[in-house]
């Protein structure tokens, strides 16, 4: 069974066993991660995403993409000329399983995003005891 999921702006068709390079996600080699926005599992075709579904991938490691070289000259006469270059840092991921139904129930944590804000726990803080020395 195939499904089409998205991730770091983009969307890729996956089926259990594939490779996959997608944008730099918070998770170490060997961790499993969980795709929750699913657009399509099989011929189910979500609105916008498919409910309850799933794809469960391992991470088998961090990479860095080939080097993108930009080169800007400028006009005649000012002899201006820049040279930039970026290699956009991916993960390397195996599709181990895909799920069409059940995605709360599995225990695995969500695939977040390297640039995406964690949110504390919402458990609110305790405040200190006054010392009954100070009433």
């Amino acid at each position: 069974m195939f499904a089409v999921l998205k991730t770091g702006g983009k969307q890729y068709k996956v089926q259990a066993g594939d490779v996959l390079r997608v944008e730099k996600l918070n998770a170490a080699a060997g961790d499993t991660v969980q795709f929750n926005d699913v657009l399509m599992v099989g011929s189910t075709l979500g609105a916008p995403l498919v409910a309850g579904a799933c794809v469960q991938a391992t991470v088998i490691e961090q990479i860095k993409a080939d080097k993108v070289i930009t080169y800007v000259k400028r006009r005649r006469k000012h002899s201006s000329q820049r040279t930039r270059g970026h290699r956009q840092q991916l993960t390397l991921l195996r599709v181990t399983d895909v799920l069409d139904k059940g995605a709360d129930k599995t225990g695995v944590k969500a695939a977040v995003g390297a640039r995406t804000k964690v949110e504390a726990s919402e458990a609110p803080a305790k405040k200190p005891a006054k010392d009954a020395a100070e009433a």
